[in-house]
């Protein structure tokens, strides 16, 4: 009998997840507010509501084998009252609780003794005095993501443009690099983790502008980080897809510095470049699959697609043949009719021998291929 999976979100991360269930004959339902959500033409059904709604979700989820989610930011109540009719709900319900609040998500790491930045947690309205050194970040507890909801104060000017929100500060970390890690673990308990990749961002809009894999790191590095995003997810005893972002100190120290429960940006080379993509992982997961082989198959880049500076409207892709003609370059565009600027429009993964040659293929593909709007 075929399974059927409803889906709290219909952006790209649900159209790349529909792309995998095909090949295992599941059936996916996407809840969205955009009418026009990619998911909304090639999802087995597509329902347009709120999935911050209790009423909505509640309603929506109860016609699926499994209920799972591709951006956190969704009604968790109505999840909770879903797993207590006895729903599979994946994540479950109180990791989302915890992981979509970031005062929550570093108290779990204190807990847990898991490395991360030292932070302080801000109310709502707060009017005291500058509570650490600058420079410092603030970063929204709820709501944040994509670079939404992050601000670097490294003034009293900043200070005084401040979120007055509940939020997270932490001192600023210098890092000498962002990695990532993609970890699977399913209900039988089996975790499997991607190799860990390196991410260069775009500093204005707070988006990973490049991601390269396999990170270059030491051997011992690599296994601390593997070790790190596998002691994460089985602590939070989370079944489905976890990606487990840290910063690289130069003392060689791993710190932990955000994770979101669900298929990521910076596991996007693996629908390539792995033998099993992290989509595929996320259903072999809740569905209490054996996980998949997680191995790279050869070295390999992506670069994400953003709308470009000062356009906004119908969407054109400029240089798209070039970048089509070029060997080993994969293009991935989200069906998203509109543009606007630094908006995820769609990406480019590279597969190549030479990871130096992948890089020059890699900053070529980012000067010719534009997403602007006529």
């Amino acid at each position: 009998m075929t399974k059927k999976i409803g889906v709290l979100g219909g952006g790209q991360l649900g159209r790349m997840l529909i792309q995998e269930a095909i090949n295992l004959d599941v059936e996916i339902h996407c809840l969205d507010n955009d009418a026009e959500a990619p998911c909304g033409l090639i999802a087995h059904g597509f329902t347009q509501g709120l999935i911050t709604d209790e009423a909505t979700v509640l309603n929506f989820g109860q016609s699926f084998d499994v209920i799972t989610v591709e951006i956190e930011h969704v009604s968790v109540d109505a999840l909770y009252q879903l797993e207590e009719q006895g729903k599979r709900v994946f994540p479950q319900p109180r990791v989302l609780t915890l992981i979509k609040d970031k005062g929550l998500q570093k108290a779990f790491y204190e807990k847990n003794t898991i490395p991360t930045a030292g932070f302080m947690l801000l109310e709502e309205g707060y009017s005291g005095e500058v509570p650490m050194d600058f420079p410092f970040v603030q970063k929204l507890r709820v709501g944040g993501y994509d670079g939404k909801g992050v601000k670097i104060i490294r003034s009293v000017s900043d200070w005084e443009n401040r979120f007055m929100e509940p939020s997270v500060i932490e001192k600023m970390i210098p890092f000498e690099k962002e990695l990532s890690v993609i970890v699977a673990r399913n209900e039988k308990g089996e975790v499997r983790s991607f190799g860990t990749v390196e991410c260069e961002f775009n500093s204005e809009a707070n988006l990973v502008a490049f991601q390269f894999s396999p990170a270059r790191i030491t051997s011992e590095l690599e296994e601390n980080a593997q070790r790190l995003a596998r002691d994460v997810i089985s602590r939070l005893e989370m079944v489905g897809l976890l990606a487990v972002e840290f910063f690289l100190l130069a003392s060689g120290e791993l710190l932990v510095n955000e994770i979101a429960p669900r298929p990521h940006n910076s596991g996007h080379q693996t629908i390539e470049g792995c033998y099993t993509s992290q989509f595929e992982q996320h259903l072999r997961a809740i569905l209490n699959l054996p996980l998949g082989d997680t191995g790279l198959i050869k070295p390999a880049a992506m670069i994400n697609i953003l709308g470009e500076k000062g356009f906004e409207g119908p969407a054109v892709y400029s240089g798209l043949e070039e970048v089509l003609a070029m060997p080993g370059v994969y293009v991935h565009l989200y069906g998203k009719a509109h543009t606007k600027p630094f908006r995820k429009m769609g990406h480019v993964s590279i597969l190549g021998d030479d990871l130096n040659d992948i890089k020059t293929k890699a900053k070529k593909i980012k000067e010719h291929l534009r997403c602007i709007s006529q």
